[in-house]
C-alpha cells in the first residue's frame, strides 16, 4: 500500500527540516527595557547580571549550635569552654573569641573574630555557664565562608537567560533591584472559517465553537509575550488578506488558524504568497500537515491547521521553539524524551511522524509505561485533554504493538 501522505508523494518537509528553517529566519528581538525584580518572571535578559557583594558577605554558622576555636580543641578526649555570649542572625556578637570562651550561635549569624569552628547543638552538654564538647569534637565544621556562594563581580545570570522563580531569589539574595530585558513579543492570533461562532452562542446546523483562539490564549499566557486576539475572520479572501496585511505593521508575529489547507475556502498559502515570503507549506507531521510559515512585512506568520489537536501540537512543535528564537532565549530547548513501554496497540502508517496522545505513568520499580490516551483524530479533543504526553513515532515507524518500547515526550519537561 502507497502512503497518500508519505513524503515523496507530497512533497513534505520534515519537523527537522522546518525548524531549521525557522532557526535560519528568525533574528532575535533587539530592543530592551528594565523592569524591577518583582517583575522579571518569565523575561530574557538582555544582559548579563553581576554581584557586586560577597554571599554570604560575613562568615557565618551553617546551623544552631556553639562556635569556637579549633585552637581549643584537645584531640581525642572532651573539654569544656566557657560560654560568653550570643550571636543571632542579624545581631552578631560583637567581640572577638578569647582562648577558652565560645559562644551561642544561630543559623546565618556571624561567626565572631578567632572562631572558626561550629559543632552542634544536639553535641554538647551544659551546666550554668560551661559548655562540655565531646571528643568526637572535630575543626573547622559547619561554617559558611565569605563568598562561598557567589564572589563580589560574579556573573549570577547569562544574558538571553529566561527568569524563572528560582533566579529571581538569587538576584534578590544579592540585592538585584532591576534588571534589563528584551521587550515583550507582540502577537496577534485569529481563526478563520465561516462555520466558527463564539461561545455562548446557540449552534446551528454545520456550525461548531470557535476553540481554538482560546486554545491560543492559554499557549501564550507567558510573561514574555503579549497575545492579542484579533478574534474570527470569515472565509473572505479580501477581508483577510487586509486583516493580515494590516497586523503585520504592529505585531512580531502572526498566528492563524484554520484555511491552511487546499480547499476552495482555504486562502491563507495564497495570501501569504501574494503579501510576503512562504519558507514552507507541508510539513511531514501528523497531526499538523498543513502548517504555513513565512513573513509579511516585518512579522513572522505561522498559518495553523484548523483542526484543535493540530492547532495544539504544531504549537508546540513548531511555533514555541520559534518564539524563544525570536525572544532571544540563549537556546532553544529540547522536549525530555524518555523511552516507556507501550501497552496499546498504536496504528501508524510510513510517511510522517506521528506525535499520538499518550498518558504516561511510572510503575513501582521506576519503569515508565505509556497507553494511548483514547481516539487520536486530530478533532478529538477529550483524548488531547487527558493527556500527558506525546507518543512519538518516526516516519519510517508502522504499528506498535503492546509490550514494544516507545520514545515518549511528557507535556512542559524541558532540558
Amino acid at each position: 500500500m502507497i502512503d497518500s501522505c508519505s513524503i515523496k508523494n507530497q512533497g513534505l518537509i520534515s519537523i527537522e527540516q522546518a525548524l531549521k528553517k525557522i532557526e535560519a529566519t528568525v533574528l532575535p528581538i533587539q530592543a530592551g527595557e528594565r523592569v524591577i525584580l518583582k517583575s522579571a518572571l518569565g523575561r530574557i535578559l538582555a544582559t548579563e547580571v553581576y554581584s557586586s557583594i560577597n554571599i554570604p558577605a560575613d562568615k557565618n554558622s551553617a546551623m544552631d549550635g556553639y562556635a569556637f576555636s579549633s585552637q581549643d580543641i584537645f584531640p581525642d578526649q572532651s573539654f569544656s569552654l566557657t560560654l560568653v555570649g550570643t550571636s543571632w542572625a542579624g545581631k552578631p556578637y560583637d567581640k572577638a573569641l578569647k582562648k577558652g570562651q565560645c559562644i551561642r550561635i544561630f543559623t546565618g549569624a556571624v561567626v565572631p573574630v578567632n572562631a572558626d569552628s561550629v559543632i552542634m547543638q544536639e553535641h554538647i552538654q551544659c551546666k550554668d555557664s560551661i559548655i562540655i564538647f565531646p571528643e568526637t569534637t572535630r575543626a573547622k565544621e559547619n561554617i559558611r565562608p565569605i563568598g562561598s556562594d557567589i564572589k563580589k563581580d560574579e556573573m549570577l545570570l547569562a544574558a538571553k537567560t529566561k527568569v524563572t522563580a528560582n533566579n529571581i531569589g538569587l538576584l534578590a539574595s544579592a540585592g538585584i533591584y532591576d534588571v534589563a530585558v528584551k521587550r515583550k513579543l507582540n502577537i496577534a492570533f485569529l481563526s478563520t472559517g465561516d462555520e466558527l461562532i463564539a461561545i455562548g452562542q446557540a449552534l446551528k446546523a454545520g456550525q461548531i465553537y470557535d476553540s481554538n483562539r482560546y486554545t491560543l490564549s492559554a499557549l501564550l499566557s507567558d510573561n514574555n509575550l503579549n497575545a492579542n486576539d484579533l478574534g474570527v475572520i470569515a472565509d473572505n479572501k479580501k477581508i483577510l488578506k487586509e486583516t493580515l496585511y494590516a497586523a503585520s505593521k504592529t505585531y512580531d508575529v502572526i498566528i492563524s488558524t484554520g484555511g491552511a489547507s487546499v480547499g476552495e475556502a482555504d486562502y491563507i498559502h495564497e495570501i501569504l504568497k501574494a503579501l510576503g515570503d512562504v519558507s514552507f507549506w507541508k510539513i511531514a507531521i501528523k497531526p499538523g500537515k498543513p502548517l504555513a510559515f513565512g513573513k509579511i512585512n516585518n512579522s513572522y506568520f505561522f498559518g495553523l491547521p484548523g483542526n484543535p489537536v493540530s492547532v495544539i501540537s504544531t504549537f508546540h512543535k513548531i511555533v514555541y521553539p520559534a518564539l524563544l528564537l525570536l525572544a532571544g532565549e540563549i537556546s532553544a530547548k529540547k522536549n525530555l524524551q524518555i523511552t516507556a513501554i507501550c501497552t496499546s496497540h498504536l496504528k501508524k502508517m510510513k510517511g510522517r511522524q506521528e506525535y499520538q496522545r499518550g498518558i504516561l505513568t511510572q510503575q513501582e520499580s521506576g519503569e515508565f509505561v505509556v497507553r494511548s490516551a483514547g481516539k487520536q483524530g486530530s478533532n478529538i479533543m477529550s483524548a488531547m485533554s487527558v493527556a500527558n504526553c506525546y507518543i512519538v513515532l518516526p516516519i519510517d515507524c508502522e504499528d506498535v504493538a503492546v509490550g514494544e518500547k516507545v520514545r515518549v515526550e511528557p507535556f512542559d519537561v524541558f532540558i
